[in-house]
């Protein structure tokens, strides 16, 4: 047996076992990040707001953190609640919706941050409004029964328009001849008009006056229809006749 077979067997000549050196070396640890403080967890929600530039709900919120640092969804809750507090007097404040928080601008300082874009957004027509000032508030209803009410045939782009920009949508069919459509207003509805529900709709009182309110379903802390430069293109002359 030469050196070469003698270096490869052990006593007893017996192969001898070889150990790989990578499978000696000891296993490294996971190293974890170290969980952020109160303080910081609210600096990352308050950028995490901002930098988003959309409303973030707490699930979606609470992702933005690793497991092992992750705060609970009530702690999350109250940290929102601070901020919103700080804001008190400034010219932005964080708005719960349906969706979740957002941050934004105030209501009341609008028509001076609104000189930032030339471009003046569009005014919709009195037909639209009225629609879905009927379908919000009488929900569900069919477009037999908004004609019933306005007293003339709803415009089939008035209906393709608030559909095309979400703000309704068909939530089912009434059990009459014909199985016509039963129209809603939708999530988006409630996040554009800064409402968590339609419970925060104003009273019907507060409506009485058409021309006084323009039909603009302007929502305590909400944008008006006619500020809002959401791209909702502006209606027709045939809507505005309806």
């Amino acid at each position: 047996m030469n050196n070469a077979q003698a270096s490869e067997t052990g006593q007893g000549g017996m192969p001898e076992e070889r150990i790989d050196p990578r499978d000696a070396m000891p296993e490294q640890a996971v190293v974890l990040q170290p969980v952020p403080g109160r303080a910081q967890v609210k600096c990352i929600l308050e950028g995490a707001l901002l930098a988003s530039g959309e409303t973030l709900n707490v699930e979606r919120l609470g992702g933005l953190f690793e497991e092992h640092e992750r705060p609970q969804q009530s702690v999350i809750r109250e940290l929102l609640g601070e901020i919103a507090s700080e804001y008190a007097g400034r010219g932005i404040e964080l708005k719960e919706v349906a969706s979740g928080f957002r941050i934004q601008v105030r209501q009341e300082i609008g028509p001076w941050v609104s000189r930032l874009w030339t471009e003046k957004p569009p005014r919709y027509s009195r037909a639209l409004l009225e629609t879905l000032a009927l379908i919000a508030y009488r929900q569900p209803i069919t477009r037999a029964e908004i004609e019933d009410v306005r007293g003339v045939t709803v415009n089939p782009n008035i209906v393709r328009t608030l559909t095309e920009r979400g703000w309704i949508r068909v939530v089912g069919h009434r059990e009459v001849p014909g199985h016509p459509e039963l129209l809603g207003t939708t999530r988006e509805f409630l996040d554009y008009f800064g409402l968590k529900s339609l419970d925060e709709l104003p009273s019907l009182a507060a409506l009485k006056d058409m021309d006084d309110v323009g039909i603009q379903l302007e929502f305590s802390g909400a944008p008006t229809v006619q500020a809002a430069a959401a791209g909702l293109p502006a209606a027709n002359d045939a809507d505005a006749a309806n």
